[in-house]
């Protein structure tokens, strides 16, 4: 039986003993209820957040008949806030989206985006951030007419679903002032596309270029308080965040404001093939079974992050217990997971345990170790 309520912007489903992949390309049977939310309701924050949230709110922009201006940090001399690759939308209403610095440059972005507005002529605008406090680098930022077409905007919501990455590339010179036929392409698997008509191909251009990955993605496995407020925190951070939950434990989408996916069914009817290497995993079920049960789904999976609860006498009993099922885990799987989860900041109530954890996770990827930066001898940036 199929049931479909939409409410609050947010479309749930649930479909009885069929689970429905995220990017809904195909049905894979299961014994397994999946609830999803809406892909123009996810939560975007980091670079790849970012645009995806540039998209949404051109669309809607769009709709109002709006005209649009992209803002791209190409290149930078010195330290800033935020590095090359940063963008931001901005509305000819003067609203805007996202930011390029900490807050000292975007008045002035704003003011050179006027003359884009009026003449859809691409430009190269700088800030020197030395003769201002709080700021000791120069910006080279390129400002674009932006409207992407309806085709581009098709595959690039199919290469998110797919959770597949894409390249971005934008040509300009480092010289104030206008910049005919310069601007921005972005491929989306074997399509390329410009952001407007005026943007072409140029033999002698710099280049800056990104390959963006896809979203990264939050696992809760487990459906107490604590999971609420984790799930909270990732999705501040931009991350895509999904709870999976058994259904005696009776929760429902609600129960996790603004998740991406519920998935309710047992330990050993989780679709463990959605896991890539982008996704960090947090078993948080206060059930020290069906912890078990999970480790054994996940043990020839690779996540970027794998936690536990508990302390350290009880992620041993359960990797020793893991390996007397299967002596052949691989031992880089029992060596990844990370328990008791979390960095050791004094962490004492709900919300401030899942930063701690947070915090981990962002080391790990990140591939740093965690240090006051008034200690760090190196740029910050």
């Amino acid at each position: 039986m199929l049931k479909i309520v939409k409410a609050d912007a947010t479309l749930y489903l649930k479909f009885q003993n069929t689970y429905i992949s995220l990017g809904l390309s195909q049905i894979h049977f299961r014994n397994i209820s999946l609830y999803f939310t809406n892909l123009e309701d996810v939560k975007l924050l980091s670079m790849t957040h970012e645009f995806k949230k540039i998209i949404k709110e051109y669309i809607i922009a769009r709709s109002a008949n709006l005209k649009c201006v992209l803002a791209t940090v190409v290149d930078l001399d010195g330290s800033s806030y935020r590095k090359p690759g940063v963008r931001m939308l901005i509305r000819e209403d003067d609203v805007m989206i996202g930011a390029v610095s900490g807050g000292c440059v975007e008045k002035e972005v704003l003011f050179q985006a006027q003359s884009v507005f009026e003449n859809q002529t691409t430009k190269l605008m700088t800030y020197d951030g030395r003769f201002r406090l709080g700021c000791e680098g120069i910006l080279y930022i390129v400002l674009e007419s932006f409207s992407p077409s309806e085709a581009l905007i098709n595959d690039f919501n199919l290469v998110i679903e797919n959770r597949q990455s894409f390249e971005l590339s934008t040509t300009y010179q480092k010289e104030y002032g206008i910049l005919n036929g310069y601007g921005s392409f972005i491929k989306l698997n074997s399509n390329s596309y410009t952001f407007n008509k005026h943007t072409i191909t140029l033999s002698k251009a710099l280049v800056f270029s990104q390959t963006m990955q896809p979203c990264q993605r939050l696992l809760l496995i487990g459906g107490e308080h604590d999971a609420v407020q984790l799930a909270h925190f990732g999705l501040s951070m931009g991350w895509e965040v999904n709870v999976a939950v058994t259904p005696k434990e009776n929760k429902s989408i609600s129960d996790f404001p603004g998740i991406d996916a519920l998935y309710d069914c047992e330990p050993e009817d989780f679709p463990v093939e959605t896991i890539d290497k982008n996704t960090a995993i947090l078993l948080m079920t206060h059930s020290y079974v069906k912890d078990l049960k999970y480790l054994m789904m996940l043990k020839n999976s690779s996540p970027t992050y794998l936690g536990v609860l508990g302390p350290i006498k009880r992620r041993e009993k359960l990797l020793s217990e893991l390996l007397e099922h299967d002596m052949d885990v691989d031992l880089d799987f029992i060596e990844g997971v990370h328990g008791p989860a979390g960095l050791n900041i004094g962490a004492e109530t709900p919300q401030e345990i899942a930063i701690s954890i947070l915090a981990e996770i962002l080391t790990v990827i990140r591939k740093t170790q965690p240090v006051m930066l008034k200690d760090k001898l190196k740029s910050i940036h």
